[in-house]
């Protein structure tokens, strides 16, 4: 039985990592706010879909790179808070989600959020300096290695782990995951060679990403950094820590 779900685990690997959904179950009218729905294309030549969310006196720009599971319409809650605080926000599905044409992989990924940026600075005319890099979980991953050649105003990575192959040893403990790995998502590599202020939100109770992973990556910032502390799960910890999430948020915007 071990040999066969290793074996299984290696084969069809890129099952434990998306979870991609096609159906999209609401819109940010949804919420009253006012959006517009936008395509764009990769380098590849992969057509993705994307929302922009425009907020009143806008701070700046919310380029969000979401988790792994679902899609854009799962993360309305979040884009609800920024644009409270007076950010606009900028989301968009990995090839393979909602509307995005492609299947999910991870150079794939990379190249769904080069994209992206390059449609909010090329098209939509928006300065780099007021670009605000986000990722949850594995988009947090894939924001550190945007931001790595970017002069964006700031990377916000929210439980994130180190990388793939950390987390797998961490959740498959009697597995050889390190050596089974096809992904990297190595998000402490990437972020030791961003140049821009850094905000880490991690939780201690988060069941899938240990806090200390968070820990390190905070360590391995060579900019200005912060680290905001929530309480709650992986996926809820910022609902359920509501009041402290968004004071942070707020602060560190302010800050910058």
């Amino acid at each position: 039985m071990y040999i066969i779900f290793t074996i299984l685990l290696f084969v069809f690997q890129s099952h434990f990592v998306y979870f991609p959904s096609r159906e999209i179950v609401a819109t940010p009218t949804d919420i009253g706010l006012h959006y517009e729905a936008v395509f764009f294309e990769t380098k590849d030549r992969v057509k993705i879909s994307g929302w922009f969310i425009p907020a009143e006196r806008s701070r700046g720009v919310i380029l969000f790179c979401h988790g792994n599971a679902g899609n854009i319409s799962h993360r309305l809650n979040k884009i609800q808070i920024y644009n409270r605080i007076g950010l606009s926000t900028f989301i968009f599905d990995y090839r393979g989600y909602g509307e995005s044409a492609g299947k999910p992989s991870e150079q794939g990924t990379y190249f769904d959020a080069e994209a992206a940026w390059d449609y909010l600075v090329s098209q939509r005319q928006i300065s780099p300096e007021k670009i605000i890099i986000y990722g949850e979980s594995l988009g947090g991953a894939v924001g550190a290695w945007l931001a790595q050649d970017r002069r964006a105003k700031a990377l916000i990575m929210e439980s994130t782990f180190t990388s793939i192959k950390d987390l797998g040893a961490h959740l498959y403990p009697y597995l050889p995951v390190r050596l089974l790995s096809r992904f990297s998502y190595n998000a402490l590599d990437y972020l030791r060679k961003v140049h821009c202020p850094v905000l880490i939100i991690h939780s201690p109770e988060d069941e899938i990403v240990p806090n200390s992973q968070g820990r390190q990556l905070f360590e391995a910032t060579n900019q200005s950094k912060d680290f905001l502390e929530i309480r709650g799960s992986h996926n809820e910890g910022f609902l359920q820590s509501a009041e402290v999430y968004e004071k942070g948020l707020d602060a560190f915007i302010s800050k910058l």
